[in-house]
């Protein structure tokens, strides 16, 4: 008979009065790697918290730590929203304060952030060269915590916890914000990590995963579904037939042909060149992908699109046929663009109720301080009906899945139907029908002429309506080209 690592019995959990997990029985013997997937909302982080000993619940946990092993007799949970805090204890930032050099020394280096953690677990500095490395990671040792991306965090994390090496190791979303390298390195090192005996739970849909996993299970209704291989039966609610509102069919109103072009851009913090001589014109109703591994410079490049980095009015930069710097404000610029991106997500008001975060796009604040006229509360109200957050509503943003907190945001990016849409990985912590129901709204609403920016790692999870690619190396253009993206993916 085997031996039990992890047993779970009748564990139950409500949310806003609703059951999330029904009487959950879960048996994870030892020796076994699971891959755990589920709709978004169906409680597969809440699960992975209770195991950890993170959140509370009605039922039983019980963990079976090996005392002879010589890993640390924990469980560590990685969570995929990253929380850090300043050199006070504070997590309190703003959303430009990333691009603001100054301000940007008020948070540890990575240097010093792994100094503290070797420090705080007792593991030597000397084991994690190696993990840097495979996730292309070691050039990062000098930059400050805000300075990083969302992709950059989450290498931050996984690196922390490869070089921890505890007992169970629950990773939720691994792969995402990662370039196509840094998820096969990933998957290289968890297996790394599991022949050493570190048990593994990776929370996610996707289908590249660790030789290492060979046990798959779902969230169905509140219990655990075992199968034996990568398949994901559950589906998110269909939402194919609901018709796209009407204010949405109509074309943007262009105040100009051009709605960027960089002429010879350059970025530097100090004696680090972020952006090299960057040259790139996007026109009304071009649909651009923009690609880079992570670090090649697609945050800052779309920073000085947004109007959020201070060192455009250094450089020859024109957004919507206006020379950055020529008078308009960083809100003229912002009445032309719907914006969703990781940092976005992080910075917004949590205090927010769904409703208020979705008015809020029509004055690009994050959060509602005004009241809304009577036509734009309707159209509110139609976004609300047509993603299926009826029910949510009244609730509070961060009291929502982190799915359902991103297609809220998706709902607040496009409610004043946007002569630019920027999408930088919009498709984070949606399931896979969540992901393919947004992109066919990204190809409708794009064939109205809106423009659109999308930033995507995972070639296979892309509108098909985009046409060109720019792609970014070391902070530096290598390749703009016509794309079909039928073919690419």
């Amino acid at each position: 008979m085997k031996e039990s690592f992890v047993s779970i019995q009748d564990l139950n959990l409500k949310h806003q009065q609703k059951s999330v997990l029904k009487d959950l029985t879960w048996a994870i013997n030892r020796g076994e790697n699971w891959a755990l997937g589920g709709t978004s909302g169906s409680g597969k982080t809440s699960l992975a918290k209770i195991i950890a000993g993170l959140q509370n619940a009605a039922g039983e946990v019980k963990i079976n730590f090996n005392n002879e092993s010589h890993l640390p007799a924990e469980v560590l949970f990685v969570e995929s929203w990253y929380q850090f805090k300043n050199l006070e204890g504070v997590a309190n930032f703003y959303y430009q304060q990333r691009y603001t050099s100054q301000q940007a020394k008020d948070t540890l280096t990575v240097h010093a952030e792994l100094v503290n953690y070797g420090k705080e677990k007792g593991i030597h500095l000397d084991k994690v060269e190696h993990i840097l490395e495979a996730l292309n990671f070691s050039s990062f040792a000098s930059s400050q915590l805000i300075e990083l991306s969302s992709g950059e965090h989450k290498k931050l994390q996984l690196v922390k916890a490869l070089w921890l090496k505890p007992q169970l190791l629950i990773i939720d979303q691994p792969y995402t914000g990662l370039d196509a390298a840094s998820r096969k390195n990933l998957n290289l090192l968890l297996d790394e990590v599991s022949t050493d005996g570190v048990q593994l739970i990776l929370i996610c849909n996707d289908s590249e995963l660790p030789s290492s996993i060979h046990r798959f299970a779902e969230i169905v209704n509140g219990q655990i579904s075992v199968s034996n291989s990568r398949t994901i039966t559950s589906v998110s609610d269909d939402q194919h037939s609901k018709e796209i509102p009407d204010f949405l069919k109509e074309s943007p109103v262009y105040s100009s042909e051009n709605i960027v072009n960089m002429i010879d851009v350059n970025i530097s913090y100090g004696e680090k060149q972020v952006l090299k001589n960057i040259n790139w014109e996007v026109k009304a109703g071009e649909k651009w992908l923009l690609q880079g591994h992570n670090g090649s410079g697609k945050s800052t490049l779309l920073s000085l699109v947004n109007g959020d980095h201070p060192q455009s009015y250094a450089n020859e930069l024109y957004l919507f046929g206006n020379r950055r710097g020529s008078g308009e404000s960083i809100w003229d610029i912002k009445q032309h663009i719907g914006l969703i991106s990781p940092e976005f997500h992080w910075y917004f008001d949590a205090s927010a109720t769904v409703w208020q975060s979705i008015a809020s796009g029509f004055y690009d604040t994050v959060g509602l301080f005004q009241q809304l006229p009577y036509t734009k509360g309707q159209q509110v109200d139609e976004l609300v009906e047509y993603f299926g957050l009826t029910e949510n509503k009244n609730e509070l943003l961060s009291s929502l899945p982190l799915g359902r907190q991103r297609l809220v945001l998706l709902a607040r990016t496009i409610i004043k139907n946007p002569e630019l849409l920027i999408l930088d990985e919009p498709c984070q912590g949606l399931d896979q029908q969540q992901t393919v129901h947004f992109n066919q709204l990204v190809d409708e609403l794009c064939s109205n002429g809106m423009t659109l920016i999308y930033v995507g790692h995972f070639e296979s999870q892309l509108p098909t309506c985009i046409e060109k690619r720019i792609l970014l190396e070391k902070g530096e253009v290598k390749v703009v080209e016509s794309l079909n993206i039928e073919i690419l993916s």
